[in-house]
């Protein structure tokens, strides 16, 4: 990790700022897969299943022979950790079902809004080295709360053709039955698009790589919603003279090895605590299997010692982190000056770890600053809002003079004749 010791405040933008990857060249590639698929279906998802994943497929859809056998291979230690999870995700997406109620806001004038599942979504679950069957949780059970009628899930395979079979249990524990064996952009292109196999989807959700991510963006351009702008996933923990650096550390390279890409930040207002908590990672990270994929994360990584911790959560507002973690006794204190963050984790058992899987809260996250202006998924992503009203002949009567007066104001004497015509048929009896 880079150590900055103190820097002006002039310079935090910079330090905030996160890699930028050469967005012409990947716009270019995500594009011609997306056209491809667009044009030839089933076809263009066999064709790059072969050139990316080396696989040559000879069906695109998971068949329930699959996923028996899948089924009886988890074990039933994971078992019990899945269902604990998914206990706790129900239990925290349900509470968020609300039912909102009538309002009369002038007599005779009724206004109320309903909460519509969106009827058709799409679910990316990256696989390969990391097979995030996890997040089918965070997706799946409040889209199922929310509703929605038709779960659509891809994934890509293996070499033999299969998918791993955690992947499998989850999704069928969900109720899951659209599963189909396909990764990277061409996915969300066949969910986007429709092919002959993959159904045509309104929403997708999900993370995945930059190729995955620059695929979503270019869809939603074209009409397709998507969960939110997605990038590498990231961390900032706040720690002070009170954290445990071992935790800390555990903490940034359970970030780090997501992915190369991934964005680790500490800061602190105790440059001991930063060497110690520097040392700890040196330690643990000969320890990880994925060492490699950490070891470049970090190469990225920045630990910044700023003057106090107030300091430290105004630098954190800037940055806008994917995961925050106040690695503090005191965590708290600082619970009402976080403006900008994703998922927040307060005091020295907040693990990350504990909300990427178990604690009930949703890891679907925004990153690369967007937790500025968005939110992590929640049962409200998986809703349209529909406003209705209703107005009787009270209603129209108290109301209809300032529509009136408004329309004519605007020049849109079409709107005014609307009411006109009824205020005229009430008073005339």
């Amino acid at each position: 990790m880079k150590t900055f010791i103190k820097p002006n405040k002039e310079k935090w933008a910079e330090l905030a700022n996160r890699p930028v990857i050469n967005q012409e060249h990947l716009t270019e590639t995500v594009s011609s897969i997306i056209k491809d698929v667009k044009l030839n279906g089933d076809n263009a998802l066999i064709k790059y299943a072969n050139m990316f994943d080396g696989v040559q497929l000879s069906s695109l859809l998971v068949s329930e022979q699959e996923i028996s056998k899948a089924i009886a291979q988890v074990s039933k230690e994971l078992k019990d950790a899945i269902q604990i999870a998914y206990n706790n995700i129900f239990a925290f997406h349900k509470s968020q079902q609300l039912n909102e109620g009538v309002i009369e806001t002038t007599p005779g004038v009724k206004c109320w809004r309903k909460s519509v599942a969106i009827e058709k979504v799409g679910l990316y679950i990256p696989g390969g080295s990391a097979p995030l069957f996890s997040t089918i949780l965070m997706l799946g059970i409040p889209a199922n709360i929310a509703g929605c009628k038709d779960l659509v899930l891809c994934t890509p395979p293996n070499k033999q053709q299969e998918i791993n079979s955690a992947i499998l249990y989850t999704a069928n524990l969900i109720g899951i039955t659209k599963i189909y064996k396909v990764g990277g952009a061409q996915a969300i292109a066949a969910m986007a698009y429709g092919t002959e196999t993959v159904p045509k989807v309104y929403k997708i959700f999900g993370p995945g790589n930059q190729f995955v991510t620059k695929a979503k963006e270019l869809v939603q351009q074209d009409g397709v919603a998507i969960d939110m702008p997605a990038g590498p996933s990231e961390v900032l923990i706040i720690a002070d003279e009170t954290c445990n650096p071992s935790f800390v550390a555990a903490d940034l390279l359970s970030q780090a090895e997501h992915g190369e890409d991934s964005q680790v930040v500490l800061l602190s207002d105790n440059l001991s605590i930063v060497h110690e908590c520097i040392a700890e990672i040196n330690s643990q990270v000969e320890l990880l299997p994925r060492k490699k994929i950490a070891l470049k994360a970090l190469e990225n990584s920045k630990a910044i010692v700023l003057n106090n911790i107030k300091e430290c959560i105004a630098f954190s507002n800037q940055y806008a982190p994917e995961h925050l973690i106040i690695a503090s006794k005191k965590a708290n204190n600082f619970i009402n000056e976080i403006v900008n963050a994703g998922s927040v984790f307060l005091g020295n058992y907040s693990c990350e770890s504990a909300g990427d899987y178990a604690s009930g809260t949703n890891h679907t996250l925004p990153t690369n600053g967007f937790a500025k202006n968005y939110s992590g998924v929640s049962l409200d992503s998986f809703v349209k809002k529909i406003t209705f009203q209703e107005l009787s002949k009270e209603g129209i009567n108290n109301i209809g003079n300032a529509i009136e007066i408004m329309a004519e104001a605007e020049e849109l004497m079409a709107h005014k004749n609307a009411v006109t015509l009824r205020l005229k048929e009430i008073n005339n009896g």
